[in-house]
């Protein structure tokens, strides 16, 4: 993409002073169309150093409403950050519907700095750009507008710029030793960017490259493109439209067989079996909270199952006996108006545990292809689109050095009208049993089948679903435990 680039285009002054004025106002003018569409819009600035990002950034925000745009800079990752996937720094940024985030450089550092650094190796090179795609992707299918704008100046343009902002005292600190050793690496950042450029220009997040070595020129094609880009989306759903380019059919192949019809919901363990398995079990996994953090191992458990089916027990006897520090659990309700104004998965990166530590999800991301499912909160397009979008996130999570376990808790429809019926004629119980309940029953074979489904498309060799026979709680929890248990022990071993 570089090579075919022409450096030498300027811009008169002149017509640039000419243009200018009503370039802004129309900005100024798309950005109050955004906001009432809810649009949420990402603008990435990436490029080499000196290029003038921060000076594009400042003429490209200055006719926008300031309550409507936050800009992020981006540097190198802090203790924080390394100590979780390197996108989960930018997930949790994406903005709210309406909104606009503007990046001074972003999750490329990741396939440009680190790699030419050779802070990581070639497979993670390929993950990352895998992962960048899919992250991209998802936004996009969500109704973001992602804008990527390479600015590009010569080797010989950077080192003028660089001694320019050394001669001035007031601008010196700009430029450090690591940006002249980048600038003695100008070829192999060329050869590292032009690949990224090439492998992440997709249909979902297109690269523009911005001729950035005439100031003038390049502010006129960073607004012709931002521009451009909001005319192009408000124009679509001016034309009714963005149903059909967000929501594209999607055919999936057929779920063959039944997970939950395999189950044997007969399985018994007595009190006496269980309080003595239960007690070595859960010194054991206090042993292994204390390894995850010595080893910066980070453990995802995550609880979905039918209602009354015993997740709080059971998450009460995973964690009875292990150290508050170390863990958090997360009762995932209904979405928020805040939450519901960002991706859905946005929500559940913002409660992703640091390395060496655990966090429990009493139900998670799978509302999508649940209840969402169910009760017709998701088109059909979009929750059958959530599959590939979990296994994908999951799997970023998992090369990070996550460990996923997912338990559902099966029971059969005559204990689960046990369970309510105890629940509602149990004062102290009562609080536990809804209108919701009873509702969610009459639909069980629906819900049946979205489970048989989403066991069939998410079970994967990182990810792996297991199915806890729950009609007997003793059974449950002791089977949860030692899942926890010889799960986690592998990840240590592997350390």
């Amino acid at each position: 993409m570089l090579e075919n680039i022409e450096l030498s285009k300027k811009m008169n002054k002149d017509e640039y002073k000419k243009v200018m004025p009503g370039l802004t106002i129309e900005l100024a003018a798309l950005q109050r169309e955004a906001t009432q569409f809810g649009i949420p819009v990402m603008i990435v600035f990436e490029g080499w150093d000196a290029a003038g990002k921060g000076t594009l950034i400042n003429r490209l925000i200055m006719p926008l409403d300031p309550r409507g745009f936050k800009v992020h800079p981006t540097s190198a990752p802090n203790e924080e950050e390394r100590h979780r996937p390197f996108l989960w720094r930018f997930w949790t940024k994406i903005p709210a519907k309406g909104r606009l985030a503007i990046f001074d450089r972003s999750w490329y550092g990741r396939v440009l700095v680190e790699r030419v650094d050779k802070l990581i190796g070639k497979d993670e090179v390929r993950s990352s750009i895998r992962d960048i795609n899919s992250f991209e992707r998802m936004l996009n299918d969500d109704g973001y507008l992602v804008i990527k704008l390479f600015l590009h100046i010569s080797k010989e343009t950077q080192k003028k710029r660089f001694e320019k902002l050394e001669n001035n005292s007031s601008t010196k600190w700009k430029v450090n030793k690591d940006d002249w050793r980048h600038h003695k690496q100008y070829g192999k950042y060329y050869r590292a960017a032009s690949e990224m450029l090439d492998a992440t220009d997709t249909a979902s997040a297109g690269w523009v490259v911005v001729e950035a070595e005439d100031e003038e020129y390049a502010v006129k094609k960073v607004y012709d493109t931002v521009i451009g880009a909001l005319k192009k989306r408000i124009a679509e759903i001016h034309a009714h439209e963005k149903k059909k380019a967000r929501a594209p059919e999607i055919i999936l192949d057929r779920v063959t067989g039944s997970a939950l019809d395999r189950v044997d919901l007969t399985v018994v363990l007595d009190k006496a079996g269980y309080e003595t398995r239960v007690k070595k079990c859960q010194k054991r996994v206090r042993e292994l909270e204390h390894e995850i953090y010595a080893k910066r191992i980070p453990v995802i458990v995550m609880y979905e199952g039918w209602d009354a089916a015993g997740k709080g027990g059971n998450i009460r006897r995973l964690t009875q006996n292990m150290d508050p520090r170390g863990y958090e659990v997360f009762p995932i309700a209904a979405p928020s108006s805040v939450e519901l104004a960002h991706h859905y998965l946005w929500r559940f990166w913002n409660s992703i545990p640091k390395a060496g530590h655990i966090g429990i999800f009493d139900r998670t991301w799978y509302g999508r292809v649940l209840v969402e499912r169910i009760e017709g909160f998701s088109p059909e397009p979009v929750w059958k689109r959530a599959f590939r979008e979990i296994n994908e996130a999951e799997l970023h999570l998992a090369e990070f050095g996550t460990v996923l376990i997912k338990f559902w808790l099966h029971i059969s429809p005559e204990e689960q009208l046990a369970r309510f019926e105890e629940r509602q004629n149990t004062v102290h119980k009562q609080w536990k049993i809804t209108e919701e309940d009873w509702r969610n029953r009459e639909k069980w074979d629906k819900y049946k089948e979205a489970v048989d489904e989403t066991i069939y498309r998410t079970s994967t060799e990182y990810a792996p679903w297991t199915i806890l026979e729950a009609n007997c709680k003793y059974h449950a929890r002791i089977k949860a435990l030692e899942t926890f248990i010889e799960t986690v022990e592998k990840a240590v071993e592997r350390r």
